[in-house]
């Protein structure tokens, strides 16, 4: 399989191209991308698969190999630290989603799957959780 690196990638438009370390830039639509990966960042080390698309050749199943190094990671730190939520917040929102994921457990026991609404909503919260663990 091709690598290369991303060039650049707009997630609002879900496209962007990716550099191959030996050849032309290729088209890279965000179906190409990992599952759960909505973005890329430019300098990523991938590899991918190619196919000739209408325009050209275009990047498929992307895997990201490297991620580039973030030159401003400490300043992020600094600012994630002075952002961080007081633990008596944080106690209440998890206990909070323990309560909610009760109830989804309690569905699947009984043979449901949760609506695909509440589904979605379960999983963003538990995103913001963890998001909120890794600062």
């Amino acid at each position: 399989m091709p690598t290369g690196k991303v060039k650049w990638y707009d997630a609002e438009k879900g496209f962007g191209f990716l550099s191959q370390e030996s050849g032309p830039d290729v088209y890279v639509h965000a179906e190409a991308l990992p599952e759960g990966v909505k973005e890329l960042k430019p300098g990523a080390r991938v590899e991918f698969g190619i196919a000739q698309g209408r325009r050209g050749e275009q990047a498929l199943q992307v895997r990201i190999l490297e991620a580039p190094a973030s030159v401003s990671r400490n300043q992020r730190t600094s600012q994630r630290n002075s952002q961080r939520k007081k633990p008596d917040d944080l106690a209440t929102i998890v206990e909070d989603l323990i309560g909610l994921l009760d109830g989804v457990g309690e569905g699947y026991r009984h043979g449901r799957h949760p609506e695909p609404a509440n589904a979605k909503i379960t999983a963003k919260l538990l995103r913001a959780l963890a998001d909120e663990l890794e600062l």
